[in-house]
């Protein structure tokens, strides 16, 4: 389909692109949560960040699209949303290359239920299976890591099974425990910070997620594959115990 942007581009492509106030413009490249959707984003992403447009600030990946933050100079130098939205246009027409893009496949371990999944038993009547099919469900597939957001560190994961599409609590909690994985509208976080939020809480990781004397700081990164893997209260106190 022709891109929808503002101008109009006359590329035969699969985005459309809008502004967003008057310093960011939304590549969007779909409607729902698909990992092939998700790994275009990401893969766009990557090809605008080194091209290092002139005036553009941050690139932000999301499900389903991209956001590309810029700033004028002030002084009519600077890229403005036309001029932007045809260079954006022009490189993307080049070819987005969704395929090469091979993120880490990482383990992370998750203690399901009892006091560090307070939710689980609720997830399973909501979806009207028993708690040990609950956590094969979130552990045995691996999951996409499709964006960060929301605070540093704070991985937003797709799931695949359609019993995992449970609405968020109606009253979220003001405080999560940090490490806390929980599920919500058919995803997966990862709390890495003691955080409000209206999740489902399911089990918790003993591994730190943000830690800003590392190298990436945040240890999930868009585009890894994650395997959660089912570990018992007594490992997780000990590889929290572990931990430098």
């Amino acid at each position: 389909m022709n891109a929808l942007s503002e101008p109009p581009s006359s590329a035969e492509t699969a985005w459309r692109i809008l502004p967003q106030g008057d310093r960011c413009l939304i590549i969007s490249f779909g409607d729902k949560i698909d990992a092939s959707v998700g790994r275009t984003c990401l893969a766009a992403a990557r090809k605008l960040r080194a091209a290092q447009l002139p005036g553009v600030t941050d690139v932000v990946p999301s499900f389903v699209a991209v956001a590309v933050h810029y700033r004028p100079d002030g002084l009519g130098n600077g890229p403005t949303c036309r001029s932007l939205t045809a260079s954006i246009d022009a490189l993307l027409a080049e070819g987005i290359a969704a395929d090469a893009l091979d993120g880490r496949q990482i383990d992370i371990p998750v203690c399901y239920g009892g006091q560090h999944g307070p939710d689980l038993s609720e997830v399973a009547r909501a979806a009207g299976a028993t708690e040990d099919e609950i956590v094969a469900l979130h552990s045995e597939p691996r999951c996409m890591v499709f964006m960060l957001g929301f605070a540093p560190g704070h991985a937003y994961l797709g799931v695949h099974d359609p019993k995992l599409n449970i609405p968020r609590r109606p009253s979220p909690r003001t405080a999560v425990p940090v490490g806390s994985v929980a599920v919500a509208n058919r995803q997966t976080v990862i709390y890495p910070n003691r955080l409000p939020g209206g999740w489902n809480i399911i089990g918790a990781t003993p591994l730190t997620l943000f830690d800003p004397a590392r190298e990436p700081a945040s240890l999930l990164q868009p585009g890894d594959s994650v395997r959660f893997v089912p570990i018992s209260a007594q490992e997780f106190d000990r590889l929290r115990e572990a931990r430098p």
